[in-house]
């Protein structure tokens, strides 16, 4: 029998691990292995809303945050927003993490969770949070930080991307998250051709954080690119 979307994403959350160099100073999280409960949760999304083979849209965004898909496993959710909008709770942590705010102001926008999700998948080139030590404290950092990061986590980031398009991926048109973020994914792209148009949105954390106050036009800007209203 035929394994839908879900299944396949379910699996290869499952079996995903990283395992090759990294510079010093950074590390990766991987809460697959680090919270039984993100596994559960998980598992209750993707069977949720990818309980079919229908085709999706990628929409590509960093790496994940350790208080967005780095706790919940599901890309620009926090435990807030995963139980409010998808209706699962996560009992064993609680996070609120400001690129979730303004990602589900936008699948609000676009008429729910279950329309939205039915028509796209989101995850990461990078798909484990990956964090940087810097004066004893633990941050957030992104794959394209360092040069020597990114040259380190590339094959992985590749890999990842074909495990990604062979659960079943519209790979004519992509929507890629931040403008920095664009860059990098293009270099890979002119290198292995794995996608056609790359349509550039800004990173929902960058309109959250820097432009709250035009959130309203950028989540209209998005609905645009996402071919929910015309212009």
């Amino acid at each position: 029998m035929k394994k839908t979307i879900g299944e396949k994403v379910i699996a290869f959350n499952k079996k995903l691990k990283y395992s090759g160099d990294l510079p010093d100073g950074f590390a990766v999280l991987n809460p697959f292995f680090d919270n039984p409960e993100t596994l559960e949760v998980m598992t209750k999304f993707y069977q949720k809303f990818y309980n079919d083979n229908n085709q999706r849209k990628f929409i590509v965004g960093i790496n994940p945050s350790r208080h967005g898909a780095g706790v919940t496993g599901v890309p620009f959710t926090d435990t807030k927003r995963l139980k409010s909008h998808n209706g699962i709770e996560m009992k064993s942590a609680h996070t609120h993490e400001i690129s979730s705010v303004y990602l589900y102001s936008v699948i609000e926008a676009f008429g729910g969770a279950e329309k939205f999700y039915k028509e796209f998948y989101i995850n990461s080139p990078f798909p484990l949070a990956i964090i940087q030590n810097k004066k004893g404290s633990w941050l957030n950092a992104n794959y394209y930080d360092d040069k020597n990061l990114f040259e380190a986590v590339k094959p992985f980031m590749i890999k990842s991307l074909k495990d990604h398009i062979s659960i079943g991926l519209d790979t004519e048109e992509i929507f890629i998250l931040g403008k920095k973020n664009a860059v990098f994914i293009d270099k890979i792209n002119k290198e292995e051709k794995l996608f056609g148009k790359l349509t550039v949105l800004e990173h929902p954390r960058y309109i959250q954080q820097y432009k709250s106050k035009e959130k309203e036009m950028y989540i209209d800007k998005y609905l645009i690119a996402l071919n929910k209203i015309k212009i």
